[in-house]
């Protein structure tokens, strides 16, 4: 989601990750790629959800980051799963603004790895059209299908957010400085996120 033009990357790749693995444009995705890809983005934000878990239930997110709020910050583990077709449902689920999260599971680690990061004014619409995640997940998807992977990916809407656009955008920049979510622009290049360029 491009909203500034100005705004440059957020993090260097040696920042995070001394050894990233070289993807070449015609690679063909391997399961032990995908795990160790995998892998990498768990070791760095298993923590984080450890931590989630034993933060007092009285802390809030807004708190600790400079946004008020009187609301508790959730596990993004604990956030009620949909299915990344839920758009389709006869009536949404989820209506007004929120930071949305996609997640998969892999089945040999302990924790999900969170994968992008969103906010919308609108989380009935947002979701339901053109969207850069959506053809990452699907080359992930396919990835992971034709090496023998299965994916348990979800969406997971945060509904105690700032109402203003400018406070609610602060707060997604924060949380993907926090989390470091794959398949957002600010970050691919840490993990040398493969599926960004890869068309099944």
């Amino acid at each position: 989601m491009n909203r500034s033009k100005g705004q440059g990357e957020l993090f260097t790749q040696e920042q995070f990750y001394k050894n990233p693995i070289s993807i070449n444009d015609d690679f063909c995705f391997s399961k032990d790629l995908i795990r160790a890809w995998q892998k990498q983005i768990h070791t760095y934000q298993e923590p984080h959800f450890k931590n989630e878990e034993k933060t007092p239930v009285q802390q809030s997110i807004f708190q600790t980051i400079g946004i008020e709020s009187s609301e508790v910050s959730p596990n993004p583990q604990n956030l009620v799963p949909l299915p990344l077709n839920f758009w389709r449902w006869p009536q949404p689920p989820h209506n007004g603004p929120s930071i949305y999260i996609v997640m998969d599971k892999p089945k040999a680690l302990s924790s999900h790895i969170l994968l992008y990061i969103g906010e919308t004014i609108a989380s009935e619409k947002r979701w339901k059209g053109d969207h850069d995640c959506k053809q990452y997940l699907q080359a992930y998807s396919e990835a992971c299908n034709k090496a023998g992977l299965k994916t348990q990916l979800s969406i997971r809407f945060w509904k105690d957010v700032p109402q203003e656009t400018r406070c609610r955008r602060d707060l997604e920049q924060k949380l993907i400085q926090k989390w470091l979510p794959a398949f957002n622009k600010e970050t691919r290049s840490i993990w040398n996120t493969p599926f960004t360029n890869f068309n099944p």
